[in-house]
């Protein structure tokens, strides 16, 4: 079984993490940038993480055997930081590398008129680059800001299939899928969806233009909850096709519009500028 995960906070994770992630058959994993779960206060924050998600991270995940790419952006909930706002002008130098294969996570947090701008104007960047947009759906009032969020797409420049709509459920995944974007399902405990509701939601909606992701993060989350799903899909009947297709082959054709998924796990060799993952060895 392959595993592609498009979208997992590997920077707050272990490397005890990546080794389990790998025998559970994650071979692929996209990092999208977000909030830090405290205020950013300048932007060369950010400009530091974004260097990580660049180097330090896939160095990390090419020792275990998974390829790492990431996508780029001022989240949503920092967008309504005017200390933040810099970042926006500084974006255009990080989505011309090799690794980024989307914009995001961009959309909205508490739906301000900061988050509208911020929402607008990195749409315009993904048309201008020719990537695809990640985009997180509010936590609250989620229908009212999917619309909101499918309204703002129709506005832009970019192509709805070039646009996945994440964090849904089961009252929003209708209306995503009717939009033209991709949706995206994260498998997140207590506050998101879990791999039985999952299950439902794709024997009722079919398995087309569908991601499922883990989104875990440094909050109470589990990077197996790809591999949760697909025991549960093969459980409940699905066969080995529709687990690929799910849990690999959407993902691959969703970012492999950016024409830069080198889904190759070649190690990087020892070191990532002067150190290892080791602590204490050579």
């Amino acid at each position: 079984m392959r595993i592609f995960d498009p979208h997992i906070h590997m920077t707050s994770r272990t490397t005890d993490d990546y080794r389990a992630m790998y025998e559970a058959g994650v071979r692929a994993l996209v990092e999208p940038s977000f909030w830090l779960g405290q205020p950013r206060t300048s932007p060369d924050s950010f400009y530091d993480y974004f260097d990580a998600l660049l180097g330090w991270e896939p160095f990390r995940a090419s020792q275990y055997g998974i390829a790492h790419h990431c996508t780029i952006a001022l989240n949503p909930k920092e967008a309504n930081d005017p200390r933040c706002a810099a970042v926006l002008d500084a974006l255009p130098r990080y989505l011309v590398k090799d690794s980024v294969v989307a914009v995001g996570e961009i959309g909205y947090d508490s739906m301000t008129p900061a988050e509208d701008l911020a929402l607008a104007a990195q749409l315009q960047l993904a048309a201008e680059h020719q990537l695809p947009a990640l985009v997180h759906t509010p936590h609250r009032d989620k229908l009212a800001g999917l619309r909101r969020t499918i309204d703002v797409v129709r506005e832009s420049a970019l192509a709805p299939e070039l646009v996945l709509l994440d964090h849904l459920n089961e009252t929003t995944v209708r209306t995503a899928l009717d939009s033209g974007c991709w949706a995206g399902f994260s498998i997140y405990p207590d506050t998101k969806m879990d791999e039985d509701r999952m299950v439902t939601i794709l024997r009722d909606h079919g398995t087309d233009r569908i991601l499922v992701n883990s989104a875990a993060d440094w909050g109470r989350s589990d990077p197996l909850k790809t591999r949760a799903v697909a025991d549960a899909m093969l459980k409940a009947g699905f066969d080995e096709d529709d687990v690929d297709k799910v849990l690999w082959r959407n993902p691959v054709a969703f970012y492999g519009q950016s024409g830069r998924l080198q889904l190759d796990a070649a190690s990087n060799g020892q070191l990532h500028e002067g150190n290892s993952i080791l602590r204490g060895g050579e």
